[in-house]
């Protein structure tokens, strides 16, 4: 069965409701703007969209910021920095946040007279936000073997729960099975190896078998020690 850990791993699920905040952006200056004030879940569901919405087979989602500045207002050179953001980078809403309004402040201070151009009426930008609702799911586990065998059988909603939104929306410093492989196994290697991953370039049933896949070698080479 494997060493087990010092507690358990109970896997979560969550459900997500879309939202619309009342906030609006015609220009590039009112969407500097409303950057800085919309709740952080906005800022969520505008960089992980197609991830919530269960685009699973598409890696990289798209940045409904960068796509907006681009198709609606034409300006390609903001629109590659704001897509360019590496959001594995950010450990926050908020440090993410602040990079994309450091992104657009500077533009529109290089780009005076484009900063208050005004789109048409169906290309406005409407802020969502997103509300997620975390359930417990059936599984719970005490050691590798049980937590790999969980993983084969889990919802996608809760792997990605697990791994980008307790990570960026719940501000820990990792994902949730690196810390208790860290914490309760005391596995560094695994751990290490598992928050190593870049989630964002893979579709979620391939970060799936990649995650399974480590694990399994860890099993492995704990059995033949």
């Amino acid at each position: 069965m494997g060493k087990n850990a010092k507690n358990s791993f109970q896997f979560y699920t969550r459900l997500h409701l879309s939202e619309a905040t009342g906030l609006k952006a015609e220009t590039l200056t009112e969407l500097l703007n409303m950057l800085k004030v919309v709740p952080g879940s906005s800022i969520y569901h505008h960089t992980h969209r197609f991830l919530q919405q269960h685009q699973f087979y598409s890696p990289e989602p798209p940045n409904d910021f960068a796509y907006w500045v681009r198709e609606a207002l034409g300006e390609d050179e903001l629109a590659e920095s704001v897509a360019s953001v590496d959001i594995v980078q950010f450990s926050t809403i908020r440090e993410l946040r602040e990079e994309i309004i450091s992104r657009v402040e500077k533009y529109i201070n290089q780009n005076t007279t484009t900063a208050n151009r005004v789109v048409k009426s169906n290309k406005i930008f409407y802020f969502i936000k997103s509300t997620s609702f975390i359930i417990r799911t059936p599984y719970v586990v005490n050691n590798l073997n049980e937590f790999c065998e969980a993983l084969k059988k889990i919802s996608i909603n809760s792997l990605y729960f697990h791994i980008f939104e307790s990570r960026l929306r719940l501000e820990n410093e990792s994902n949730d099975f690196s810390r208790w492989v860290e914490m309760s196994l005391g596995n560094k290697e695994l751990a290490s190896a598992i928050s190593n991953i870049d989630p964002y370039t893979f579709a979620m049933e391939d970060l799936r078998k990649i995650v399974i896949k480590l694990v399994e070698k860890a099993v492995q080479n704990a059995e033949n020690k």
